[in-house]
């Protein structure tokens, strides 16, 4: 057996948690209170109850909550009287008059609490698309962009004993200077799309944790720990029973710990998805999550899982309700669509083209599914626009802390389909280098561009070379080339890197019939898969299909 050996890192530019972020992450291994269920609304296209005439940010908005004191009162709104929506849930699909809206809503909901010594209390969104600006009781507790990833503000100060309100101004509008940007071909549904939850800690707490092999090791486990309040150095215990492990450390003055420990768990794969119980433990506060552990690395042109090459048989997905209209909102969904993964023979499933909420990546981990987890860093970004890029990595970050004990979770992806310039490599080169600084253990890719001849696709996007595995995009049959043209097709690449085709096909409608030359049938749709296999077979480097 190897010695334990605890390591303290001392530099803020060693520790793999940020310093300055504050998103509490592991909630579902925490006790929470849930905010979920019907919130009165305010529809506000004006944005009346946040700006005056002169486009200045009123000290009286629809976020104090006010009543009519008597007949004389100039107040207009009463959320107690307003329609509801549900949360989790996009307004597009539960009103039949919001479905094309873009623009603001006010969603405001009651809870009680009672403040309680020694105690802090944040509120935890899973996602609010696309703008959020939170407050309690008519403070503001804060503020958040990105439509996809989780984010938390603490609310001990703002608090009362008794009846609380929360109020959240939820934008859903397309900006040039966003992330996504304007153009996306996917649906822009606005509204507190995830779960809301009240998180009660003690005064200092376990913040984040990090839990999985070491990299290209099978034996070695490294566990880091990122604490929170005043009293952040404190001793910290991590225990998995099953495998008679129970190491304690101690963290430093910037509450930062990690430990390498060796194992001999079972591994985690899409045949033995095999999840262990663990607890961590830091003074009153202790969280109980599951995890699994897998290597993942890469090697020449192929894949490695556990050490051994596996191609990755997947299917893109969208975060798209299966059996209703609207955005996905929760685990019932998840087992839907994934189990139709898995009835079409996948062990693996792109989650296009944003962060999927936390359900489906957790279930993936019982499932044995592996997933691509990639960031709306999509199209036209402004690329050469500092705050734009601020808002990627952000949502980056955010992906990787919510999503790095994830067994499932193999491959990280910054970027999908980006027209050449210097301005998008800097800017992606900056994103591989942060998901690599927060998680080393897993490869990084994108779907890049290509040169398509005659004959000859030529893979030689410059952004290649700083990924560990390129994904490309190719509707051969559909967008270019004709059916015969196809199989004729030969794939060359300069790297030597294994390569996912991350989207292939094209379109039919269900039940539409007709012989292999008519586009839309059912028949078109399958003379161009049947084709793309004859190619695909003759590409030695492919690694992995996601069809879209």
């Amino acid at each position: 057996m190897k010695s334990t050996t605890i390591i303290l890192l001392i530099l803020f530019t060693s520790h793999l948690f940020s310093q300055n972020d504050n998103l509490i992450s592991g909630v579902d291994g925490r006790e929470t209170v849930n905010l979920n269920g019907d919130w009165n609304i305010i529809i506000d296209p004006y944005e009346n109850g946040y700006y005056d005439y002169h486009q200045q940010p009123l000290k009286n908005g629809f976020f104090k909550n006010q009543k009519p004191e008597n007949e004389r009162s100039r107040i207009e709104y009463d959320f107690d009287k307003s329609p509801t929506l549900k949360v989790p849930g996009d307004w597009n699909s539960q009103k039949t008059e919001l479905f094309f809206y873009e623009g603001t809503i006010w969603y405001k909901k009651d809870f009680e609490y009672e403040p309680k010594e020694n105690k802090r209390l944040f509120i935890y969104f899973g996602a609010v698309n696309y703008e959020a600006i939170v407050f309690i009781n008519g403070e503001k507790a804060g503020e958040h962009v990105g439509g996809f990833t989780p984010f938390n503000f603490e609310i001990t100060g703002l608090v009362k004993s008794g009846i609380n309100f929360v109020i959240v101004k939820v934008d859903n509008k397309r900006r040039v200077d966003g992330v996504p940007s304007l153009n996306t071909d996917w649906w822009n549904y606005g509204g507190i799309t995830r779960r809301v939850l009240l998180i009660e800690t003690p005064d200092s707490f376990i913040k984040d944790h990090s839990l999985q092999l070491v990299k290209n090791s099978m034996d070695e486990i490294r566990f880091s720990v990122q604490l929170d309040g005043k009293d952040r150095q404190q001793d910290v215990t991590l225990e998995i029973k099953e495998l008679n492990l129970k190491r304690e450390l101690r963290t430093d003055k910037t509450g930062y710990g990690e430990i390498t420990m060796s194992a001999d768990p079972e591994l985690w794969s899409p045949s033995n998805p095999y999840l262990y119980d663990y607890t961590v433990t830091a003074g009153n506060d202790v969280i109980k999550d599951r995890v699994g552990f897998r290597s993942v690395s890469v090697k020449g042109e192929k894949i490695l899982l556990n050490g051994e090459p596996v191609f990755l048989k997947g299917i893109c997905m969208h975060e798209q309700a299966p059996m209703r209209g609207g955005r996905c909102t929760g685990r019932e969904d998840s087992e839907i669509l994934l189990g139709w993964a898995k009835e079409l023979g996948c062990n693996f499933v792109r989650l296009a083209h944003y962060p999927h909420n936390e359900s489906i990546v957790r279930l993936a981990d019982e499932m044995g599914i592996m997933l691509w987890c990639e960031v709306p860093v999509y199209w036209a970004i402004q690329f050469g626009n500092e705050s734009a890029y601020k808002n990627a990595s952000n949502q980056l970050r955010d992906m990787i802390i919510r999503d790095r004990n994830r067994a499932s979770v193999i491959i990280w992806s910054v970027a999908n389909e980006t027209p050449r310039s210097e301005e998008r490599l800097k800017f992606l080169r900056g994103l591989i280098d942060l998901a690599k600084k927060l998680d080393g253990t897993r490869p990084v890719t994108a779907a890049t561009d290509m040169v398509i001849g005659e004959r000859v696709i030529n893979i030689d996007d410059p952004l290649a070379e700083y990924l560990d595995i390129i994904g490309v995009n190719e509707y051969f049959g559909w967008y270019v080339k004709s059916l015969e043209e196809i199989p004729e097709m030969r794939w060359e690449s300069k790297y030597n890197k294994p390569l996912i085709m991350s989207e292939l096909g094209g379109g039919a409608k269900y039940g539409h019939h007709g012989n292999t030359t008519q586009v839309w049938t059912e028949e078109y749709q399958e003379a161009i898969y049947r084709n793309q296999i004859l190619m695909l077979k003759e590409i030695p480097f492919l690694a992995g299909v996601t069809p879209w």
